[in-house]
Formats: C-alpha cells, structure tokens, sequence
C-alpha cells in the first residue's frame, strides 16, 4: 500500500514537472516579438510586421522602421553596389505587412562587336542589361545569352551578345517628373502638414529615328511617344487649424482676425475697420447707445450667434463682425461705406 502510494506522487511529480515544461516553451514561442521564416530570425520590437524577400530567403521581422532604408539597417541586411530594392529605400513604411524585394546585383558581360564590357547588374532584362553597361540599343537589334569564353579572365559571368540589324530608329522610355499639390486641411493643427499621397513618376515612351554621319550618331528626330504611366502628384495637407482658446488669450488683433477665418487679403481692410469702431477691444462699450464689442454690435447680444463667449471672446466677436459686413459685399465694401458715412 505504502509503495503505491510512493508510485503515485512519483507519478503526480513527473506530470507536474512535464506540464511546467510544456507551458514554458509555449511562453517562450508566443511571447517573442518575432515572426519570422527562413533560416534566420531577428528579433525587433515596433509596430510593424516587414518582410523581406532576397533571392530564395524569406525573413519576417516587426520593426518600429519609419522607411524601407531603415528597416533594412535595422534588420542588418547588407545592400551592394548594383542591388536593386523594390520599393525603393526612401519609401515610407506605411502598412502592416509590408514586402520588400532585393534583386541582387551579379557579374555579367556585354559583347557588341569587338566592343565588350563588364559590369554588375541585377537586371535580366538584356536590353536593360545593354543599356547600363553604356550601349545604345536600336530597334530590330537582338540581345542574347552567349557562352563566356573567355572565364578566367571574366569569372563566373553572364554574356549577353548584341547582334546589329541595321535599326536606325530607337525607343526608350522617359521619365515624367510629379507634380507638387498643396491643400488646406482645417482639421489639422497650423503650420503641421501630412503627405496624403506620395507622387509617382510617370513614363513615357518615345520612338526617334536616329541620323547617322561616318557611322556616328548626330541627331534624333521624335516619330512618335506613346504615355505609359501617367505621373501622380505628391498631394501634401497643411494644417489650418488655430487653437482659439490660445489666440484669444495671447494674439494680435491680426492673429484674431485670421483665426475668425478672415481671409489674407482682407486682413488689412478688418484691420482698418476694427481699429476705427473699437480700437481691437473686445470689451469696449459705447457710453450713449451701448454698443459693445470690436465690432460695437447694438445690442452687444446679437453677437450670440456666433457663439456663447460673445462677451469675451474676441475672435467670436470678429467671426460675428464677418457676417455682418457681407452686407456691403465683404470686408473692403464695408470699409468703403464707413468712409462715406463714418459708420457701416
């Protein structure tokens, strides 16, 4: 009976410790701040998940990176000479799983002729490939892989081979640079702005016929451009929005004004108006007729409309004072009318 019950805690103690085991890798798995596949993973906190493509690896990591250049650094993920990153470096990390490609730069050859150049390129498209190493390809001419004769001087490379067909017309594709757009956004705070869309260069593909003299190229003449991708402008918000509160207590009768939504180019005139009915005071008050306020509105509790604090609040006051002078067509007709008459 004693045995038993020996076998028994036994028993009891080796599933305690097995449990403990168990729920212990799973804290360890599930409480990481990595997700990651491939033969390495990196640990990173932030908020973002990025994943990085690279040739047949795939890595996972979750990084506080604010651009793609970034994220890489912070990953300690070496770019080359001649790599490619797409998207490129500078672009903004703006969702959750987020993919970046990286097209590794590799050894290739360029015959033409007996004209022949190495470079790095991570390109597989032979005519880009031409292209970088300097050469000028014509319609009609073909590029192909060639065998690399010539190994040890070149190494392990890939030859692309051109052969000419007498083309005297060429295509290529233009870059269309992206236009700047600007827009006010008056739920976000002054002199803040917020890029709402990042610009795109757009394509365009042009064909010219190309006039030779001694086998020399001199001059090109457009055939014909075709629009590949249209540019997107880069739309950039610039806040408007004034803390009222602190305008009111600390501002300029200018400050006030243009926190009323006075438009710019009638500040001035407001300002003439506002300065020859009251002087800019909120609280001034007409002995004789009880007129009251920058805009001495008869009754002053007119100026309710425009808001509760109309007693003392001068941008209120002035947003009120807007409203009214629309009855001479805006700003300067009223300052027109008091001219004439010593009132509006």
């Amino acid at each position: 009976m004693k045995l038993s019950r020996r076998i028994d805690k036994i028993l009891i103690s080796v599933i305690i410790v097995t449990l403990g085991l168990i729920f212990g890798c799973l804290y360890k798995v599930y409480s990481t701040a990595t997700y990651a596949e491939g033969e390495e993973a990196v640990e990173m906190t932030g908020a973002k998940f990025v994943t990085f493509y690279d040739g047949g690896k795939k890595l996972t990591v979750r990084t506080e990176a604010d651009t793609v250049k970034d994220a890489l650094a912070r990953a300690d993920v070496v770019i080359n000479e001649g790599d490619i990153v797409d998207p490129g470096l500078e672009t903004e990390i703006n969702a959750d799983n987020f993919y970046i490609n990286i097209y590794r730069a590799r050894p290739v050859v360029v015959r033409d002729g007996a004209v022949e150049k190495y470079l790095m390129s991570a390109s597989y498209d032979p005519a880009t490939v031409a292209r970088e190493g300097g050469f000028t390809i014509y319609d009609g001419d073909e590029i192909a892989l060639a065998m690399n004769t010539e190994f040890l001087e070149a190494g392990v490379a890939t030859v692309y081979q051109i052969t000419r067909n007498g083309g005297r017309t060429i295509t290529v594709d233009e870059e269309i640079a992206f236009n700047e757009e600007f827009v006010e956004d008056g739920a976000l705070a002054a002199g803040k702005t917020e890029v709402r869309q990042l610009g795109e260069v757009g394509l365009m593909r042009r064909s010219y016929n190309v006039n030779f003299v001694d086998g020399v190229e001199v001059t090109r003449e457009l055939v014909s451009e075709e629009m590949v991708r249209a540019p997107m402008p880069r739309i950039t918000a610039r806040g408007t929005k004034v803390e009222i509160a602190a305008v009111a207590a600390t501002g300029t009768c200018a400050d006030w004004i243009r926190a009323a939504g006075v438009a710019e180019a009638d500040v001035q005139a407001a300002l003439y108006l506002i300065n020859h009915e009251s002087g800019c005071r909120w609280n001034a008050r007409n002995a004789s007729s009880g007129a009251y306020g920058i805009p001495q509105a008869l009754p002053g509790s007119k100026m309710a409309s425009a808001g509760a604090d109309w007693e003392t609040n001068p941008i209120t006051q002035i947003k009120w004072m807007s409203g009214y002078v629309s009855r001479y067509g805006g700003w300067q007709g009223a300052v027109n009318f008091w001219n004439a008459h010593g009132w509006y």
